[in-house]
């Protein structure tokens, strides 16, 4: 059976992910400018770790970790909470015929890496790791 030209499987294409970049670098300068009039997002300091974009580019998911975790809960719910007003000042940043729609997320890549690399620090690899070297 032919490959249809729409299949995915190679992953996102370098258009999508060029897009989701510069969104993702107008997002950082938004936020770092703190015009969002919110008590919970008042001298946060919030990266923008990933934007992964739709193939279509109409829907954008926006990765975000407050510094030091604090809040990420109540962070991410207030970024969502002024979708809109973000969105406005991408549009003024970003120059699309049709800006995504945003959705924030905390993202957890960190706990992830965090848990990895307890598990390599655990006696039980290093244990594996002088049997090795005893050979």
């Amino acid at each position: 059976m032919a490959k249809s030209r729409f299949s995915n499987d190679a992953g996102p294409s370098h258009r999508v992910l060029r897009v989701g970049e510069n969104i993702r670098h107008a997002l950082a300068e938004i936020l770092s400018r703190g015009e969002i009039r919110d008590e919970t997002l008042d001298n946060v300091s919030i990266t923008v770790t990933e934007v992964r974009c739709s193939p279509d580019l109409r829907n954008a998911t926006v990765f975000v970790m407050p510094l030091g975790g604090i809040n990420e809960v109540e962070i991410v719910a207030a970024l969502n909470a002024n979708n809109k007003y973000i969105r406005g000042q991408l549009s003024k940043m970003v120059r699309m015929k049709y800006l995504p729609n945003l959705k924030f997320s905390s993202d957890h890549s960190f706990y992830e890496a965090d848990h990895i690399e307890a598990l390599l620090n655990s006696e039980h690899v290093a244990q594996d790791l002088r049997k090795k070297e005893a050979k």
